[in-house]
């Protein structure tokens, strides 16, 4: 991790290694924080982000899920993220904000003060490899993605990561890359950070929302492959249905498709006809060759 980058901290910004808060800090000791994340790219004119204003509006919908507020607006944040950008010479990378309570709070489970904010902007590197082209595997989790009545799943909550942490210790235990994660109702959920996409017969299906993140690259998907003549089925996807699956690929903000080669003990066509059709999509809208996509992008000078 490079410290010499600025980070934008409660409204300043300061060396990397300078962004710190105490141990017994509620977003760490209470595991409360709250993040977003989304892509940095060197657009036509300048560099941009990629549906900034949904990833703002995911932020503060994850705080109003957990009944917390943020110090700053969402204005006020849209700045901090274009200083931030900035003031590290961003191209392609990520930028990462994170909403936490910084003070301590050793008994205190509940606090009453607004959430202190912090963005991040990392450029890609060896260590953040983003675009890959390359397919994965995956393996079904041992563990059961966390029902809604017990959190809100729709929240980008750290604690709910836990889960997803649980579920890839499991798989790359087992040789898998990623672990894809059931519901406890049985019904397909999601990855530890990525969207499920099968597809049965030319039928492209993943599972609806109630029970998985409303992530921004799975909106995506949803919005942009009527360009190509194809309809997503959004419905609960049994485990045999995965399991039968001609194609299955995972959706995520570092890379937007990665095709699953090997499923269990299962081979795959990775990426299938199907899945190759949408990566070429996401392709061409990812590098401003389709216009008709070119507001997705949000200037950041």
């Amino acid at each position: 991790m490079n410290n010499d980058l600025q980070v934008w901290f409660n409204g300043k910004l300061i060396p990397q290694r300078d962004a710190t808060v105490p141990i017994l800090s509620h977003g760490l000791s209470r595991g409360s924080a709250i993040f977003d994340v989304l892509g940095a790219h060197v657009g036509p004119e300048g560099p941009v982000a990629f549906r900034m204003d949904d990833h703002l509006k995911r932020l503060m919908k994850s705080a109003e899920l957990l009944e917390m507020e943020l110090a700053y607006s969402t204005a006020e944040i849209i700045e901090a993220v274009k200083a931030t950008v900035k003031a590290n010479h961003l191209g392609r990378g990520i930028i990462k904000i994170l909403a936490f309570w910084g003070e301590e709070a050793l008994m205190n489970l509940v606090l009453d003060s607004k959430l202190d904010v912090a963005v991040f902007a990392f450029p890609e590197s060896e260590e953040l490899v983003l675009d890959t082209k390359h397919s994965i595997s995956a393996g079904l989790a041992k563990w059961r993605k966390l029902h809604p009545q017990t959190v809100p799943v729709g929240a980008k909550a750290c604690a709910n990561y836990l889960n997803g942490y649980l579920a890839r210790k499991d798989a790359v235990s087992r040789g898998f890359d990623i672990g894809i994660l059931l519901g406890t109702d049985g019904f397909l959920a999601e990855g530890s950070t990525e969207s499920v996409f099968i597809v049965k017969d030319g039928v492209l299906m993943t599972p609806p929302l109630g029970r998985v993140l409303s992530s921004i690259t799975r909106l995506s998907i949803l919005q942009a492959v009527p360009e190509i003549g194809l309809t997503v089925v959004e419905r609960p996807i049994p485990a045999d249905e995965l399991l039968a699956a001609d194609e299955i690929f995972t959706v995520h903000t570092g890379t937007k498709i990665e095709a699953v080669a090997r499923f269990e003990d299962r081979e795959l066509a990775a990426p299938g006809p199907v899945t190759t059709r949408i990566m070429q999509l996401m392709d061409d809208i990812m590098q401003f060759r389709n216009e008709r996509f070119m507001h997705w992008f949000q200037p950041l000078d």
